[in-house]
């Protein structure tokens, strides 16, 4: 149990990677604190329950101060929550690359800012922002996406930068294409030249490289990992 006694908080928790994460944290030992807009509050065996719409400041502020105060100061913390949004770049509405910026760029910067400094006062901790590869490429139809996956990177880049020397560590993970319900309401299935879901990532994938992330042994830090689907058989 490498993670035993110790606190990790995931963001985006009710649901795909965010929720397999979770699980994957809690079996190898650790209290989770999840958040997320959906899930009801309160203790479910390892797991401390905050529901946080993350694209509320507020509701930030009150859920990574009630951590601190009740549970303690995280040993992981994992920025997950995301927003995605499939539209060519010249029919994305400005309130659209607002959402999507709100909660992919806005939401990590202020969980990290609520959690970060109790844990360089500890003197150890580790944050994982959870990417995906439109945080180094772009693709079409994926403007606003994209920039805020670029965003995340670089807010990712800064603090790694910014606490250099003080105990914390900082990964950056990056998934190819999963298989959650952000694909619903776009159906990649029926769209020429997109991985059909049954051939991508499995959230347990990507949970399972966080675990081995999480695991590193204190002097070790996995600075990047990239996860991408097995491309089919020709």
């Amino acid at each position: 149990m490498p993670l035993e006694g110790t606190l990790a908080v995931v963001t985006g928790a009710s649901r795909g990677i965010g929720r397999a994460t979770a699980e994957a944290l809690a079996a190898a030992g650790a209290t989770v604190a999840r958040l997320s807009r959906s899930l009801p509050e309160g203790t479910h065996g390892p797991f401390r329950d905050l529901r946080c719409d993350l694209g509320q400041v507020a509701d930030i502020v009150r859920g990574t101060t009630r951590i601190l105060s009740e549970w303690g100061t995280p040993a992981v913390v994992v920025q997950n929550a995301g927003l995605f949004v499939l539209k060519p770049f010249e029919a994305t509405d400005p309130a659209e690359l607002d959402q999507q910026l709100a909660l992919n760029v806005r939401a990590p910067f202020l969980v990290a800012q609520g959690l970060l400094p109790a844990m360089r006062a500890a003197g150890a901790g580790l944050h994982i922002t959870i990417g995906s590869t439109c945080d180094h490429l772009g693709y079409p139809d994926n403007a606003a996406y994209t920039a805020s996956k670029f965003g995340v990177r670089g807010l990712h880049e800064a603090l790694a930068a910014e606490y250099r020397g003080t105990g914390l560590r900082f990964s950056l993970i990056s998934p190819g294409s999963t298989d959650t319900p952000i694909w619903d309401p776009f159906d990649p299935d029926a769209r020429p030249g997109f991985l059909r879901r049954a051939m991508m990532l499995q959230p347990e994938d990507v949970a399972e490289a966080v675990r081995f992330v999480a695991t590193r042994p204190p002097h070790a830090t996995v600075e990047w990992l990239r996860l991408s689907p097995t491309p089919p058989r020709e």
